[in-house]
């Protein structure tokens, strides 16, 4: 619990005086008549509790006197345990949050209200995150809204910049459930490569998959499971995997599992007949080159942006050699996207700013791609790597990614 109450110690340092911030960890949403989807809790509320469980808040107050930290859980009540299974105790959540001064969520509302009226605070930071105009409000969000209806003298301010800069460094606990959910994704990929064969459905590559990892203890996957074959696996997001695999097509599979809240993200492209064909290796080795040179270029100091370029500049490179396009600009046809994006909690983790330079401790993805529809060749290599102080570890280097070991395991 010593990273939790360190976190909290930051946070409290940061947020200014006379002020609170006030996390929710959320509420199940209903999917049916009597069920609800699977819950997850906002992820800033669980990197600064390392609790996971819905009706929970939690208050950090500068407001007066010394600052305060206070944990509201839901009560347990018996008769609703044998129904809903049991619900953390006071002292359960104090031995692993390390929060000393915890408390019921009904009692919530009125104790931010005695903070308003009687300790003169003039800010209350909430998780404001929104990714667009138009999404809709998040519980956190919500909650926001209903504070400033209550209390309009009460500046808002948005806790999401603070926490989303911490989170992008990874501490060693953290960088250690990464290397558990690439462990697992491995074993998962290797299952599939144990199994693939012309004439399978794309779903029952991805039911090898999970199967896999739940089975050696993953929580579960850390995005939709995308396994997408021949022209599928020129689409960026495909997520149907309903079709059949066809004999000398590609499968290109963008997968993770998620350890103890932590997220992997590896991407593999297999040769469903065992082998590549000589254009299909021909394309995978100018992607493998890309792949290669980002994580030798990867290092502190650096931004995204210049490592996309990088990338950009070592598959047109590929492409011109083998006359597939004229000039470094054509690149865009067969290369759309990004080459890295943070990893943690989230699979597209939480960022303090887009071209903030790397430094020790973050974990980026590095996942170079060529897409030629014409051909159907969708060829995607995605690894995870720490940036250390002078360059980068490649965590996922245990996954095979050369034609070679892909061929030989699948020979096996």
């Amino acid at each position: 619990m010593d990273k939790y109450i360190a976190r909290r110690k930051a946070v409290l340092e940061h947020i200014e005086k006379g002020s609170v911030a006030i996390l929710y960890s959320g509420e199940g949403i209903p999917q049916s008549m009597d069920d609800c989807c699977p819950f997850e809790a906002n992820h800033h509320f669980f990197y600064l509790t390392g609790l996971r469980r819905e009706n929970m808040a939690l208050i950090l107050s500068r407001s007066a006197g010394e600052d305060k930290t206070i944990l509201f859980i839901e009560e347990a009540v018996p008769a609703m345990e044998r129904w809903t299974g049991k619900r953390l105790t006071k002292d359960e959540a104090k031995a692993i949050s390390g929060v000393e001064d915890v408390r019921y969520i009904d009692s919530l509302d009125s104790a931010i209200g005695r903070m308003a009226a009687r300790e003169a605070v003039s800010a209350a930071y909430f998780d404001g995150y929104r990714n667009a105009m138009t999404d809709t409000d998040s519980y956190n969000m919500a909650k926001a809204k209903r504070f400033a209806a209550a209390y309009p003298m009460v500046q808002l301010k948005n806790i999401h910049p603070l926490l989303a800069g911490m989170r992008m460094v990874k501490d060693e606990y953290e960088v250690d459930c990464i290397r558990e959910a690439i462990d697992l994704t491995d074993r998962g990929l290797r299952r599939i490569l144990s199994t693939l064969a012309p004439g399978q459905m794309e779903y029952q590559a991805q039911a090898e998959f999970e199967y896999a990892i739940r089975y050696h203890g993953a929580e579960g996957t850390a995005f939709d499971t995308i396994a997408g074959s021949g022209l599928n696996g020129c689409m960026l997001h495909y997520g149907t995997n309903h079709c059949r695999m066809e004999e000398g097509k590609l499968l290109l599979l963008d997968l993770g599992a998620k350890a103890k809240g932590y997220c992997a993200d590896i991407t593999r492209t297999y040769p469903v007949s065992g082998r590549y064909s000589a254009r299909q290796k021909e394309i995978y080795d100018i992607v493998l080159a890309a792949n290669q040179r980002v994580a030798r270029e990867a290092r502190p100091g650096l931004t995204l942006k210049q490592l996309n370029e990088i990338c950009k500049q070592t598959l047109a490179e590929g492409l011109m050699e083998i006359g597939k396009i004229q000039s470094a600009e054509e690149i865009g046809t067969y290369y759309m996207h990004g080459v890295s994006h943070h990893l943690g909690l989230d699979t597209h983790d939480a960022t303090a700013h887009d071209e903030t330079p790397l430094a020790p401790g973050m974990v980026i993805t590095n996942e170079p791609g060529l897409y030629i529809d014409e051909e159907e060749i969708g060829i995607r290599i995605e690894d995870d790597l720490l940036i250390t102080e002078d360059g980068c570890e490649v965590l996922s280097c245990g996954v095979p990614r050369t034609t070679e070991e892909i061929e030989a395991l699948m020979a096996r």
